[in-house]
């Protein structure tokens, strides 16, 4: 264990105040993503919703630190971090990599006895439907050409070479981790997990988006919409609508 695995500071950003007790919505983000990704998710729910935006290891500023290029060893430093929040309900949502790393952190979760309540799961096929990917082998002008082709990163980074120099290692990392992960099969979840995808999206077919189902014996719904990979920043409020509702219940 890292020792800032012990200062949940460093990887929980609290962007907006929420009520007493209110449920907690962990956000992960996409490879080369950050906390401040979810700002807008945080503004947007709060009172009703805590969000808990992560951080990880190696860019802004906890750039300083090495990266994590491995998602089973990512979500074990993150169970860490939040074990000792797990007091009330806790939900997690990831995009893209952090789908993956959303579903091996609730699994963590339930084998402490500490369940999630509900696992949204964004952007991303099912951990049980790998493909071969090694953009992260590439050259860095390889990389960042897929990077430009999904549109997840922020027009100024790419446009500002000091910005980039200092943003190509986490993303190459980031790659690395989602790319060569590999699913362990094992029991199933038992949260509902809500799934959200675009219907053009060339990282998750419509097929690769509903077997999310065979990974849970709770409830199960897939929504899905026009766009590519960032669907999500063009249909924000109802995806917002929706995880507003579920948390809710």
């Amino acid at each position: 264990m890292s020792v800032t695995d012990t200062d949940n500071g460093l990887w929980i950003r609290r962007f907006a105040a929420s009520a007493e007790n209110a449920p907690q919505l962990v956000c992960l983000p996409h490879a080369g993503g950050s906390a401040s990704f979810y700002f807008p998710v945080a503004t947007a729910l709060a009172p009703a919703v805590e969000v808990l935006a992560i951080q990880y290891p190696g860019r802004q500023d906890r750039r300083q630190e090495s990266c994590v290029d491995d998602i089973h060893e990512l979500a074990g430093r993150l169970f860490t971090v939040l074990r000792p929040l797990m007091g009330r309900p806790m939900a997690l949502f990831g995009h893209s990599m952090g789908a993956t790393l959303g579903f091996e952190l609730a699994r963590l979760m339930e084998q402490a006895g500490q369940p999630v309540s509900r696992l949204f799961a964004s952007g991303r096929r099912a951990p049980s439907r790998p493909r071969h990917e090694s953009v992260h082998l590439l050259d860095d002008q390889g990389l960042l050409a897929d990077v430009r082709k999904l549109s997840g990163t922020d027009s100024r980074i790419l446009d500002d070479e000091e910005l980039l120099r200092m943003a190509l290692p986490a993303i190459r990392a980031d790659y690395r981790a989602v790319e060569t992960y590999v699913y362990r099969p094992g029991p199933e979840l038992t949260c509902p997990v809500t799934v959200f995808t675009g219907d053009d999206d060339p990282k998750t077919t419509l097929d690769e988006a509903r077997a999310w189902a065979t990974h849970t014996t709770g409830a199960f719904d897939l929504d899905v919409f026009p766009g590519g990979h960032f669907f999500l920043t063009g249909h924000q409020p109802a995806i917002l609508r929706k995880i507003s509702q579920q948390l809710a219940v």
